[in-house]
């Protein structure tokens, strides 16, 4: 009857024990799990964070410029061209030639101030991003390049494509100038194909040049261009896919979503 009884004890002893280390083993994958998710949350969170950020500096940054634009425009070319005004009366007032050769040197030099900051101005206050469709916005981005005769740009696109939002809009364009400029400067392409198009609710940008190429792992290489590239295209919730050989040019793809 003893032996039974500490049979049965060590029946009973086991099975606790290895309970207690079942649920040990349960806590701890639990404990796990929920580590696993709070890191994802964090994530997710700073992801927000900085979209949110990048949204906030972008409104601000525009504001900024129209704000910039307005004021050069109403206030300091108002006065440039107040004085341009007080320097022509002068030439009609004076008879000396020598000062009227000075007065008309530095008339001339506010004029092309002007001329400098009315352009500035118009480019600051600019709506033309708001105003145009993505494809509107490259194809007179080629349409520049194509009258600089650097290279030859051709540029394909769906006329079909739904509007997409300003933020959207200015980072693909964005996109769009670095990489025509990089060809341009840094790998003596020949020849840039863009093409825009949308496929299952998203939207494809892909450019592509003949030039050099480069190594695409040697990041030290490839510059802060490439890094602002993809940052920018992570911020709108878009795939970045670069690809490029030496000698055999250079493909960028940009996939997001509408």
């Amino acid at each position: 009857m003893g032996e039974t009884s500490f049979k049965i004890m060590l029946i009973i002893f086991n099975v606790i024990f290895i309970a207690f280390i079942g649920a040990i083993v349960v806590f701890i994958r639990e404990y796990h799990r929920k580590k696993k998710a709070y890191i994802e949350q964090i994530k997710t969170i700073d992801i927000l964070h900085k979209k949110e950020l990048l949204k906030t500096q972008m409104e601000i940054q525009v504001q900024t410029m129209k704000s910039i634009g307005r004021e050069i425009h109403d206030n300091v070319g108002q006065k440039l061209t107040l004085s341009s005004l007080y320097l022509q009366q002068l030439v009609y007032e004076s008879k000396a030639p020598e000062i009227i050769d000075s007065i008309k040197n530095i008339n001339i030099i506010i004029n092309e101030s002007l001329e400098d900051l009315r352009h500035l101005s118009k480019s600051l206050t600019d709506d033309t991003i708001e105003n145009n469709t993505i494809f509107e916005l490259i194809e007179n981005e080629c349409k520049k390049i194509s009258n600089l005769k650097k290279c030859k740009i051709s540029f394909k696109s769906d006329s079909q494509i739904k509007p997409v939002s300003y933020r959207k809009k200015s980072i693909l364009l964005r996109i769009s100038q670095e990489f025509i400029q990089n060809s341009i400067k840094h790998a003596s392409c020949e020849k840039i194909d863009i093409s825009l198009y949308e496929n299952e609710g998203k939207l494809h940008l892909k450019l592509q040049d003949d030039g050099k190429g480069f190594d695409v792992e040697n990041l030290k290489t490839n510059g802060i261009g490439i890094k602002n590239m993809k940052k920018r295209t992570e911020m709108i919730d878009g795939i970045f896919n670069l690809e490029s050989n030496i000698k055999n040019g250079t493909k960028l793809t940009v996939v997001i979503p509408i």
